[in-house]
C-alpha cells in the first residue's frame, strides 16, 4: 500500500511543479509521476530529507527537485526542437 501512496504523492508533486513553472510535462499523468519520483530522489540527494513527509516522500525537497528536473528537461527539449 505504501508504494501506491508514494506513486500518488509523486504524481501530485510532479503536477504541482509543472503548475508552478507553467510548463507541461511530456507524458501527461505518467510524466507527472515520473517527474515527481525522480524529483524526490534528486531533492533528497541535494537537500536531504527535511520538512513534512507524506507517503515516504519529503515534500519540500521533492518539490524543489521536481522543479529542477522539469527545468532541465524543458531546456533539453527546447534545444532539440531547434
Amino acid at each position: 500500500m505504501g508504494f501506491i501512496i508514494m506513486i500518488i504523492v509523486g504524481g501530485l508533486i510532479g503536477w504541482l511543479a509543472g503548475a508552478i513553472l507553467g510548463k507541461d510535462i511530456p507524458g501527461g499523468i505518467l510524466g507527472n509521476i515520473i517527474a515527481g519520483l525522480i524529483g524526490s530522489f534528486i531533492g533528497g540527494k541535494l537537500l536531504g530529507t527535511w520538512g513534512p513527509v507524506l507517503g515516504g516522500v519529503p515534500i519540500i525537497p521533492a518539490l524543489i527537485g521536481a522543479i529542477v528536473l522539469i527545468l532541465i528537461v524543458s531546456f533539453i527539449l527546447k534545444a532539440l526542437r531547434k
